[in-house]
This record gives C-alpha cells, sequence and structure tokens, in this order.
C-alpha cells in the first residue's frame, strides 16, 4: 500500500526526503519559508502528505539546490515561474548565471583533484625510490599550486 500511496504523489516525509534528497528538517524549514507552499496534513495525526504538486515542486527544488543554488536564487524561480512566460528572459538570466557559477566551482574541483592526484602520484614515487617520477610529480603539484593563485 505504501508504494501505492508514493506514485500517486501522497509522500510521506520520510518519503519525501528519501526521494528528494533533502532531510526531514529541510523539507521542514522550506516549508516554513514558503518554498513548498501548503503542504497537506492527515487529519487524524496532523502529518504531512505530499502531494503530486508538491512532489514536483520538492524534486525541482533539489535539482537547483544540488547545483548550488541559494535559497534565494530558488524562491526567484518559484517567483518568475508562477508569472510564466512573461518571465522567459529572467529565468533565462538566473539558469545562466548558476550554471556560470556551477562551471566556476567544477574548475575549482578539477583544480584540487589534479593537486590530490599529483600529491598521491609524488608519494608513490616517493614509496618505490622513484626520483625521476618523485621530481615529475612535484613539478606536476607545483604547476598545478601556481593555478590556485591565477
Amino acid at each position: 500500500m505504501a508504494a501505492i500511496e508514493e506514485q500517486a504523489g501522497n509522500l510521506t516525509i520520510q518519503e519525501m526526503a528519501r526521494r528528494s534528497g533533502f532531510s526531514e528538517p529541510t523539507l521542514r524549514y522550506y516549508e516554513k519559508i514558503g518554498l513548498l507552499g501548503l503542504v497537506a496534513r492527515e487529519d487524524s495525526s496532523g502529518h504531512r502528505r505530499y502531494g503530486p504538486a508538491t512532489v514536483e515542486r520538492v524534486l525541482a527544488l533539489s535539482c537547483l539546490r544540488s547545483s548550488g543554488m541559494t535559497v534565494t536564487g530558488m524562491r526567484r524561480y518559484l517567483d518568475l515561474r508562477a508569472r510564466g512566460d512573461s518571465a522567459a528572459a529572467e529565468q533565462h538570466e538566473l539558469f545562466a548565471s548558476q550554471a556560470d557559477r556551477l562551471a566556476a566551482e567544477i574548475a575549482r574541483l578539477r583544480l584540487r583533484l589534479a593537486h590530490l592526484r599529483g600529491k598521491a602520484d609524488l608519494w608513490d614515487a616517493r614509496a618505490r625510490g622513484d626520483a625521476d617520477a618523485e621530481k615529475q610529480a612535484v613539478d606536476d603539484v607545483t604547476h598545478v599550486m601556481d593555478r590556485f593563485t591565477d
């Protein structure tokens, strides 16, 4: 029966958390600050039940949050979405701007990854007693470190 309710979009907070990747406290907070709109409650227990429209909204916010969008950005997205096609240019700017921020973060992560791999290579070469490989690893790590300050 729970699987049927989940498929129908009548999710408990635990099911919504599992599906969205948000914690239960985050879902409660997003509800409190108005990001989720009205979340239905069971008459008898008062437990939250996430209907299909709310599930769709939470999943959209989950995608935005996982891209690094702030609560302010998510609120802006919802405000613009409510305006429909008349806000298309502003939606474009919001998403393009977020994509640029995410691309910059990916570049920073790639740099950190190169640093870690270079350090691993350095210590591997040192453990093997390979002076040439160690020198190359030091050069590689130095080059990566120089890019941190660019």
